[in-house]
């Protein structure tokens, strides 16, 4: 039997199912995922921090981000940006976090990449947003895993040096930082997309 898109919680309020168990999933998705973040170093967090759930599910990398955002510095782009070979070995032994060498090599790339930006992270991101949709999606099956637009968004950060930023990913990043809303139709935050 197929998942129902909307669940109702304990608590009397319809969510997009995904959200509704557990407990650090629904705080996720009632106060972040679509709501709309234009802060330069928390966008470039999410850029890091999709890049590393690529193959794994978002879950692992929410229970995680506290270490993630320890051991990265919190993401802070100039400081991350001079992290070291030595600091890629020391991070591999770290069992807190995702230890992928390819990804953590790839935040310290991205960081690079965003401090050689020339205008802010937060306005290029933002420049590939889509027209906000007239009604929410009726169902999971109408949301995309890519857009025309994330696609755009993932060959000019390529363009610009960033890596771990295919398609899929750049559009769960257009998810979790609300410049697309995909909370289904009969989720609280879908009638409300400012959470209120």
């Amino acid at each position: 039997m197929p998942r129902p898109d909307v669940i109702i919680g304990d608590d009397g309020l319809a969510r997009c199912s995904w959200g509704a168990a557990d407990v650090e999933y629904r705080r996720y998705h009632d106060e972040e995922w679509g709501t709309p973040q234009h802060d330069p170093q928390r966008l470039f967090e999410k850029v890091c921090l999709e890049g590393f759930q690529a193959g794994l599910s978002w879950i692992t990398i929410l229970r995680r981000r506290p270490a993630f955002r320890e051991v990265f510095r919190e993401f802070d782009p100039t400081l991350v940006a001079e992290m070291t070979d030595a600091d890629v070995e020391r991070l591999l032994g770290d069992a807190r976090i995702i230890r992928h060498g390819g990804k953590i090599r790839a935040t310290i790339t991205n960081a690079r990449a965003t401090l050689a930006l020339d205008s802010p992270l937060d306005e290029l991101l933002w420049g590939f947003a889509p027209p906000a949709r007239i009604a929410p999606p009726a169902s999971f099956a109408e949301v995309p895993a890519t857009t025309a637009e994330s696609t755009a968004m993932s060959r000019e950060l390529r363009r610009r040096g960033f890596v771990f930023v295919g398609p899929t990913t750049m559009y769960a990043l257009m998810q979790a930082a609300g410049m697309v809303d995909d909370h289904v139709a009969g989720c609280f935050r879908a009638q409300h997309p400012s959470g209120t």
